[in-house]
């Protein structure tokens, strides 16, 4: 399925061998990555994203969180020009931001994605363009009777989103 969203590369960290993530990482990008967004709240997670991304210019964006963990990360990399931030909600401002995508979906207006995503089981590189695809999404819809299935579903990896719906029959 992420092929269908334009990501190109996929790396498993458990079969990197004696390699840490971020050197392999590096190495498929020639350098390290222009972004890197770490989205499970583990530490070593954080730091792995940092040390994987370009010297010079290269972004991590933290999405998790574990408060009671404090995160190491290599200061000299700061003044060399990597940056690290964290993001609330993706920086979304509801207010403003979801009239202006839902416009954007249903008029099926397409975007140039080029960036990077990094967390502790895959890394993608995304250069497409492609429209706000958020149907694709959708993996499964069921009566609201099943809500336990759609637990089960997600729980196992088969499910992205599920729709429940209250009056399906």
């Amino acid at each position: 399925m992420s092929k269908e969203f334009g990501f190109t590369d996929f790396v498993n960290p458990t079969l990197c061998g004696d390699k840490k993530i971020s050197e392999v990482i590096k190495k498929i990008a020639g350098g390290g990555v222009d972004y890197s967004f770490e989205c499970v709240g583990i530490t070593s997670v954080l730091s792995e994203a940092f040390i994987s991304t370009r010297t010079g210019t290269g972004k991590t964006v933290a999405l998790g969180i574990n408060p009671a963990a404090p995160t190491e990360l290599h200061s000299f990399d700061l003044f060399r020009g990597k940056h690290v931030c964290g993001s609330l909600f993706g920086g979304l401002k509801p207010k403003l931001d979801i009239p202006v995508l839902v416009d954007r979906y249903l008029k099926k207006v397409y975007y140039l994605f080029a960036y990077s995503f990094v967390n502790a089981y895959k890394l993608y590189f995304i250069s497409n363009l492609h429209e706000l695809n958020l149907d694709s999404f959708i993996t499964h819809e069921l009566k609201f009777e099943d809500i336990n299935k759609a637990f089960d579903l997600l729980e196992k990896g088969k499910s992205l989103r599920c729709i429940l719906w209250m009056d399906k029959k």
